[in-house]
């Protein structure tokens, strides 16, 4: 391939006057994927519950050249929904790419111990939240003739987590949420697929990497033996959000470092020492 064919594909992976929503955008997985999309050229909406968390993200994204609108928004309620996307359209006109990433999980034990409060919260961010903010956003994609439509899922979505029941059950819908919102979309030149992390080095996941036995049995049951940075997770979101991926839609990407129960303690029992 020659230079100039070479510097056309690299191109689909740019985003120049693109806007990007992204929710759970103040720490973690979100603010990552923020900055990447911005530093793409993007413009981006930052969404969470805690207003001056957003406005330290949202000062990055105007230092790198980019535009930035922070807003309160708690996507378990509709109203909030409604405007958050209105304050998007007053602000730049048209949204391109939404990625739903805001996530909870408040409980962790046995699923005969889990309340109908805990199960509403985990359910109303996790999986309403994603399926009301898409639609409308999809709307608008629709009506401007297309985009792309990422969703934050989890590893626990495909092979359930000990502890984590009720959040593995609403990651799991969000797979499935991706695949009914590709196949119905598709038609409307919407594209929507998911990214299904394993475990990242975030405040949602920290009992998970703070308790160093916890953090060992991890690491010791992905290929790559450690655990992911945020930072990680952006690669992906920006292929899926751009046109270097534009036949790819209804996907689930897994990020999990190749995650297996028997690959260290497979690995060391086959390897020879040195």
């Amino acid at each position: 391939m020659d230079d100039s064919k070479r510097e056309s594909f690299l191109d689909k992976f740019h985003l120049p006057g693109k806007v990007a929503l992204v929710t759970g955008g103040s720490r973690g997985i979100g603010r990552s994927i923020a900055l990447g999309l911005a530093e793409a050229g993007s413009d981006i909406v930052l969404a969470s519950r805690k207003l001056p968390d957003l406005e330290k993200v949202a000062q990055e994204i105007t230092g790198m050249g980019r535009k930035a609108l922070p807003v309160s928004a708690n996507v378990r309620h509709l109203p909030e929904i409604d405007n958050l996307v209105k304050k998007a359209m007053d602000e730049f006109g048209h949204i391109d790419i939404l990625v739903n990433n805001a996530g909870t999980n408040p409980t962790f034990g046995s699923v005969f111990d889990v309340e109908e409060g805990v199960w509403d919260v985990t359910m109303g961010l996790n999986l309403k939240g994603y399926f009301f903010l898409s639609q409308a956003v999809g709307k608008i994609m629709r009506d401007k003739g297309g985009g792309s439509i990422i969703n934050v899922a989890s590893t626990a979505g495909i092979h359930p987590d000990i502890g984590l029941g009720v959040y593995s059950i609403s990651k799991a819908g969000v797979i499935m949420l991706t695949q009914v919102l590709a196949q119905e979309w598709g038609q409307y030149n919407i594209r929507v697929n998911a990214i299904a992390p394993g475990v990242v080095k975030t405040k949602l996941s920290s009992l998970l990497w703070s308790t160093s036995e916890i953090r060992e049995k991890v690491e010791d049951s992905t290929a790559l033996g450690r655990i992911a940075e945020p930072e990680e997770m952006v690669g992906a979101v920006l292929f899926l959000a751009s046109e270097a991926s534009s036949y790819i839609t209804g996907q689930t990407l897994v990020l999990d470092g190749y995650h297996s129960s028997y690959v260290r303690t497979f690995l060391s029992a086959i390897t020879p020492t040195r």
